[in-house]
This record gives structure tokens, sequence and C-alpha cells, in this order.
């Protein structure tokens, strides 16, 4: 649908991509395994400066406490987290052929897949409705041929005006499902395995955990991690220990994570093995301001809220992050604080400004451990992929953790005035609460402490009239039910002062998918020259660019070794990444071509007036323009360039362009 995919020609780019090696399946010469891919030389130096740019970015400017946790994670600790019961999603399966479909992805593509032959259908017949039209486009009949649709064929079959609209709706809300709800639109809508036709089961659930075993004897359950953010909380009092008690503060991570996801496909945006960066900023529950959010405040982001997506519209709203705090929108400064700095960094690193929006989380898609949720999606070829998660966690992780471990993951922080209030207190007898519980005593006291004021008030009101209540107990060493008298225990209000807090903080939480990142970014920044199809560009900017400078002899004179080395030796040696091309027997004009290819930016050559004047020429990528200027000069100028501190302009501006004509 062109109003949901980004119109390029991905066979071409993929192509691109495999045959420079930016990655490419892992383990190819054995056949290769879905959802594992291999990073080549491109390809690693471009993901290594997306995180590097991401660590200035958060962890430096934002005072940061950056760790590396473990990877193995014991099963005690996910299911603590609620990963063992909640982390899945929903599958089915064709039942004849067995074939293995994530359950909101097959709904998805086929009704995609039918809302393109209705748009095809009405176009046919020389009448369309705008609906339909922003819904849906004509398959791509080239890129057909190469990668057939999720969603089967695009046939033309026109539809009723009613069921299109109900098909966007659906569409707008697809994560809105859960798994009943998802298994009544395949049986409403006979939704069937694309290319076989056969029905499909019901969907079931299926955790997307790798699990595995911790130890020779078995006998200790693990997992491979599926996120970053366990080991964060876990490390959670070193950390504010670390930082001097202060509040509040953030710790980050980058690494591996791994999710068996049930179909993987698209390349590197669903893949079993992936990087991730997480921040975990720990923030008071009572007051979520941030100190700097005045610095974003009045930055307007394309939102998409939950309240219109249940309309069936996916239309977005422009907004300052002050105007959606204000009025509700996003729930807290801290949290639109840290949407704004996501939105920089995407901008930083040359995702377009108009292929990126933020979506809030639907109620049946937020994460068990969320309040509110909004994912920055990036358009790509593919649709609006999620590339990064930004969520209220609550108190969530660090709550169930201290629970289950009886270790407390809180702040204490002294107070200016004492805090004077009313409570109601249990206090046992000793002589008889114990030895009539026995073993159930500390369980049943901690029951009774946990109760909110109301439940609490019911159980004194229980002793007073009837002289007993019953307390039942669930998930503790001595479940059951336990019937407490009066003489055993009393309940009543006394005045509490406090000259101390202690607190569970909130944790917001930014997460970003480097993979889903970076594949966006590299089909925002193709291109082919205008003049010739097969001429292929990456116009990365000159931070992000795996290679920032070409060094290239025009010709395999024995004169040019020399400076070549030397242009190398001084660029690297001033941190600038540079790659020689000295493939003499190639053109000078197809040597730029396959490293335009690479993104790389700038380009130098040495020619015969080096050997005469000590000048080179420098190329830049986009425009193809060049200038000439002394080795040193040039030198210091790419390194400028690289550094953001001058742009090609100033390069213009102060040197003599010259005619590529005779070397390109």
């Amino acid at each position: 649908m062109t109003d949901n995919k980004l119109s390029i020609d991905r066979p071409a780019i993929e192509s691109l991509l495999t045959r420079r090696f930016f990655y490419a399946p892992s383990f190819g010469i054995y056949g290769g395994v879905a959802g594992l891919y291999d990073y080549g030389p491109t390809g690693t130096a471009l993901q290594q400066n997306l995180i590097n740019m991401w660590r200035q970015h958060f962890v430096i400017e934002e005072d940061m406490l950056e760790v590396d946790c473990s990877i193995m994670t014991p099963a005690e600790v996910l299911k603590t987290s609620g990963h063992v019961d909640k982390f899945a999603d929903w599958m089915c399966k064709d039942t004849k052929s067995g074939d293995i479909f994530r359950a909101d992805h097959l709904v998805e593509a086929v009704l995609e897949a039918r809302l393109e032959g209705d748009v095809l259908a009405r176009k046919l017949a020389g009448a369309t409705i705008a609906d339909a039209s922003a819904a849906a486009a004509p398959a791509d009949a080239k890129k057909d041929k190469k990668n057939k649709k999720k969603g089967g064929p695009v046939v033309a079959t026109k539809l009723d005006d009613s069921v299109v609209a109900e098909y966007q709706n659906i569409l707008a809300q697809i994560d809105n499902y859960d798994g009943e709800g998802l298994g009544e639109l395949i049986a409403r809508f006979d939704i069937r395995n694309p290319a076989t036709g056969n029905e499909v089961t019901k969907p079931v659930e299926f955790n997307l955990m790798f699990d595995s075993s911790i130890g020779p004897t078995g006998q200790l359950k693990g997992y491979l991690r599926p996120e970053t953010a366990q080991g964060q909380f876990l490390n959670f009092s070193r950390l504010l220990e670390f930082n001097n008690q202060k509040m509040p503060f953030a710790s980050a991570m980058v690494g591996r994570s791994f999710r068996n996801e049930i179909s993987p496909r698209q390349g590197l945006l669903r893949v079993r093995e992936f990087t991730m960066a997480e921040i975990e900023h720990y923030v008071d529950p009572q007051n979520k301001d941030h100190p700097r959010f005045e610095e974003v405040a009045d930055i307007k982001l394309s939102l998409l809220p939950g309240s219109v997506q249940l309309t069936g519209s996916t239309d977005t709203v422009q907004m300052t992050i002050r105007d959606a705090v204000a009025e509700g929108v996003i729930d807290n400064k801290t949290l639109g604080y840290f949407m704004g700095r996501i939105h920089l960094y995407l901008m930083s690193i040359g995702i377009k400004h108009e292929l990126l929006r933020f979506r809030q989380h639907l109620n049946n898609e937020m994460a068990h451990y969320a309040c509110d949720c909004w994912d920055a999606e990036i358009k790509n070829s593919y649709g609006w992929i999620e590339c990064v998660g930004c969520a209220d966690r609550s108190a969530y992780d660090l709550t169930v953790h201290s629970n289950r471990t009886n270790q407390k993951l809180c702040v204490r922080e002294n107070l200016t005035e004492p805090h004077i209030y009313e409570k109601l207190v249990c206090e046992p007898n000793s002589k008889v609460f114990g030895p009539k519980l026995k073993r159930a005593a500390k369980p049943v006291l901690e029951h009774l402490e946990s109760m909110s004021p109301a439940d609490l008030s019911a159980v004194k009101d229980a002793l007073a009239s009837d002289g007993k209540a019953t307390v039942t107990l669930a998930g503790t060493v001595a479940d059951g039910t336990y019937e407490i008298t009066a003489e055993m225990i009393t309940i009543e209000n006394k005045t509490i002062t406090e000259y101390t807090r202690e607190y569970t903080p909130n944790v917001i939480e930014p997460s970003f998918g480097i993979g889903r990142i970076l594949y966006s970014l590299l089909e925002h920044s193709y291109s082919v020259r205008p003049d010739d199809e097969q001429r292929a560009v990456l116009s990365f900017n000159p931070a992000v660019a795996p290679f920032k400078c070409l060094i290239l002899p025009l010709s395999n004179h024995a004169s040019f070794k020399k400076p070549l080395l030397d242009v190398a030796r001084r660029l690297r040696t001033n941190g600038v990444p540079a790659r020689v091309d000295d493939a003499a027997s190639v053109s000078i004009g197809r040597r730029y071509a396959r490293n335009d290819e690479l993104g790389t930016p700038f380009a130098i050559t040495v020619d015969f007036d080096t050997a005469k004047d000590g000048t080179v020429t420098l190329r830049e990528r986009d425009s193809t323009n060049q200038i000439r200027a002394s080795i040193d000069e040039i030198v210091d100028m790419v390194k400028n360039l690289v550094a953001g501190s001058a742009t090609w302009e100033d390069a213009l501006s102060k040197y003599p362009a010259v005619s590529a004509a005779a070397s390109d």
C-alpha cells in the first residue's frame, strides 16, 4: 500500500547489500538458518557507527551509567519478571502442509492483499474510491516476481465499500487483537495459507524465549535473555550507590538479545538474534518532570495516539511535545523528553523526518509491565516498522524482583519536614499468634501488612463484630485459608511520624532495535544516478558512513604509491576511516561508482599533478563535484567534514572546483 510503504526498488537494494556484503544469512554454505545474519565489513562499521552515535547522544550527553550484563539468565529471574508466562506471540499452522504463521501477520498480509486487489479492480473499471486508494495500490509486478506477496498474489477483485472500510478498521488496530480475536478474524474472513489455500488452525500461544540449561547437570534451567533490561534492574541498588544515592538517574546497555521468532522474515526486521540498546531511567513516581524538558518541548512530533487508532484511522496528529504532555496525549514530561531525544537521534543519523512517526500502544498489545508506551515507527518498503519503543514500565520490575528475593530495590531520602499521618497497624500477640499459626505466622502477618487500608479495615471490623476473620494466602510457602481471632492480633489506627521517605522508582525505558534502524537507514539513503539507473548511491551522512574517505590513484604509475600511502596514513592517524582502491585496471569512474555503493562520502585522487606540486583532488559523493588543494589542506578539510565542523559548501567556497570529466 503506497501510503503505508516506502516506494523503492527493494530487489535492487537487497542485491546491492548482499553483493557488497553489508550482511548475509548466517551459515550460508550449509543452507542458512532463518532469522540469523552475519554482518560484513561495511555492515559492521555502519552498525558500530550507529551505536557510537547512540552512546554519544544518550550515555555521554545524559551522563548515564553504562553496564554490560550476562546474556544467560536463570529461569527464576524471567519467571519473576513475567517473561516465562507472558512473553509470547500467537501462532497458527497450515492444517495440511504444517507451515507456521504468526497469526496477526497472516491476517494483516491477507487483508492488505485483498485491499490491493480491490484498488486494482476499481482502476481497471475506471472508478476508484479515495479511502481504498489510500489503503492500497497495485503490486509492483517487477518486485512480485522476486518477492511473492505474503498475503498471496494480488487478484483484481472489487470489494463492497463497507468491506473496504471494515478491513481498514481492522488493520488500523491489528495489534489490539488477542488470540481469541485473531481466531475470530481468521474464521470470519476465511483467512488461509496464501501459498496453498489450506485452512489454518486456531491461534495458540508460543513463548519467544530460547531455553537452555546452566551447568553440567542440566538442573538449573536458563534462557538466552530476550532483552537487556533485567540485568540493569537487578543491579539497581549498586547503581544507586554508585550514583551517590542521587535520583533521578539512568543506566544504559548495548548488547545481544534473542527471540525465537515464529516466522522470521523481512531481512533484518524480524530476526532471532539482534543488537539492542536500552536505557532504564529511574524516576520518582510522584514527580515525573525532567530537568531538561524545555530543550525538547517545542519539537513537533508526528503522533498516532491510541484513541485515533481505535476509530479505525491511521492519520497522525502533528503536536509539539509541550502540547502533547499538557493535553495528556503523552503521559508525563520524562516520557515526552525521551521521545524528543529519540526523534533527535534518528534525525541525526539520517532518518527522514516525513518517514518517522510515534504510535501509542493499544491496551491489548501493551507489554505486561508497561502503563504507557509509544513506538518510534520508521516507514520503509515493508511498511511502518517499530524501531524504538519508549515505555513507562512503572515500578513493576523493581517491585516483583524485590518481593521475590526479599531484597529492597528502593530509594530512601531524608525529608525536609517530617511526614505525619494516621495508619492502620497490625500488632500480633506473640504468645498466641505464632504458636497458633506456626509456619504460616510470618506469611499471614506479611499478607495483612500488605493489604490496602480498605481491606485491612474490613478485617478489623470483622474482628470487632465476630471476634474472628479469615485470611487466604496464595503464592507463599503456606498457601491456604487461616482463621485469626481478636486474641491473636490487634488492628488499630496509630499516628506515624516519618523522617525519611522510602519509595520504589518508576522506570522510563527507551529501547532501540539497532538492526531495524540500520535497515531503515539503508532504504532512506538509497538512490540511483538520474543519468544511469545502474549506478546506485547510499547517501549516508559522514558521521554514519562506514568508510569516510576513499583514496585512489589515477593509474598504477609507480610515482603514485608513496603519496597514496601517505594520505591514507594521515587520515587514519586523525581517526578518519579510509579505504584504498588501487585496482588501476578498472576506470576511475567505475571505482568512484562502486564506492558510492558503500556510501563513502569523499574520495581523494592521487594523479600526475600530485608528483609535481603535491596537490590532490577531493570528490564529494552526492554532487560528484571536486576541488583541488594540497595534501595537507585536503586532509584537514576531510577531517573537518567528517567531524561536522565544516560543510561541502565551505569547501567549495574556499577551494576552486575542478572538472571531473577527465576522471569520472
